[in-house]
């Protein structure tokens, strides 16, 4: 939130525990990248389910994504079509600059 304020960006923020994610917004971000990329395999969620031991394709992982969202990646950031998952300011700058 800080990075996009410093730089007078408009931020639409959602917490998703509030309000869980749509099928079509996580949709949209795992075309870019599969949902493999929205895995954050460093969470409490990933290794309490056991996932790293299983072999999961990516429709599997779209469910169990849109099922537990304590298994994603944040933040999501989204502008226009292009997308940027996780704390990456080098991204974002290049989201903002394209």
């Amino acid at each position: 939130m800080r990075f996009f304020k410093e730089r007078r960006i408009p931020v639409n923020f959602v917490d998703l525990a509030v309000k869980p994610i749509a099928p079509t917004e996580l949709r949209r971000f795992a075309s870019r990248g599969g949902a493999r990329a929205l895995l954050d395999e460093e969470s409490h969620a990933y290794r309490d389910g056991g996932l790293g031991y299983l072999r999961i394709d990516d429709a599997e992982l779209f469910d169990r994504l849109l099922a537990d969202q304590r298994l994603m990646r944040l933040p999501l950031v989204r502008l226009g079509s292009q997308v940027v998952v996780g704390s990456d300011e080098t991204a974002w700058k290049q989201l903002l600059t394209a």
